[in-house]
């Protein structure tokens, strides 16, 4: 049991925090090594598994998040920009695995994730899911079909408690369509359209986002040409698939070299 690589989770209080922890302590392959949240909270010093209203599972939380690491070989850490820096800094000190789900980061933010890389390994992507990842290169393989009589809109939609936009994954996928059509994204993005915007400029991408309710994720791709559209989508109904796919990048990168990685090279796609 001891010999299974540890894992910590970070924001364990919150919803995709607990999911993982779920999944880690389901796991065969997998053992909680910790559970960190942010300072003041109230499930500090009790057992993770009693705080989120189970049985207890010998995991006490705490706010300290070097001290978890010292008994774990990975972090998997779905929280908010600041924190997500700040951990991985300490997961290359302790040569762990960092996994990394937390979308809105910066530039700058990206620059020190960058430099912690080159001491331990980390995996990065806006979707841990399957799914998304295999309609990340549909995204892309479409786009490179089709020529820019097709606009392409990317449509998201999220739960209300959701504070950034558009998703990690909606610019995931409007990264793979310009790259299909061989263009930058930042020299096409079209986003937060609203009063008298203009009519649309021939081969931008568009990003709209809807917030409601406790919807999971759902993403479309949409290819409007003249007379026809193509729709590809994703609908993800349960948040497992991602804390899943997070755990899976966890054990993989476990042999690999410092250095960025995503879920493409997780899962075998990268060169598609």
């Amino acid at each position: 049991m001891t010999d299974l690589p540890g894992i910590v989770v970070n924001g364990a209080s919150g919803r995709m925090g607990r999911m993982l922890v779920d999944t880690v302590t389901q796991s065969p392959r997998a053992r909680l090594a910790g559970a960190v949240v942010r300072p003041g909270h109230d499930w500090i010093g009790q057992d993770i598994g009693t705080a989120m209203g189970g049985a207890a599972l010998g995991v006490t939380v705490t706010d300290d998040p070097l001290e978890a690491l010292a008994n774990a070989q990975a972090v998997v850490d779905f929280t908010a920009p600041a924190a997500t820096v700040a951990i991985a800094a300490l997961a290359a000190q302790a040569r762990a695995v960092h996994v990394i789900g937390t979308t809105g980061l910066s530039d700058d933010d990206l620059s020190r994730i960058a430099a912690a890389a080159r001491h331990a390994p980390i995996v990065r992507a806006g979707n841990m899911s399957l799914g998304v990842n295999l309609l990340v290169q549909l995204a892309k393989r479409v786009a490179a079909a089709l020529d820019e009589d097709f606009d392409i809109e990317v449509i998201e939609a999220h739960h209300n408690r959701k504070v950034d936009a558009p998703s990690g994954t909606a610019l995931m996928l409007g990264e793979a369509a310009a790259q299909g059509r061989g263009v930058r994204l930042a020299d096409v993005r079209d986003s937060g359209r609203d009063g008298m915007t203009g009519a649309r400029r021939r081969g931008d991408i568009g990003f709209s986002a809807i917030r409601g309710g406790d919807i999971v994720g759902e993403h479309d791709v949409l290819f409007a040409g003249p007379g026809e559209r193509i729709i590809l989508r994703h609908v993800a109904s349960d948040r497992a698939v991602f804390a899943r796919g997070a755990l899976k990048a966890a054990l993989w990168a476990q042999e690999k070299a410092p250095g960025e990685y995503d879920m493409l090279d997780v899962l075998g796609l990268s060169g598609g």
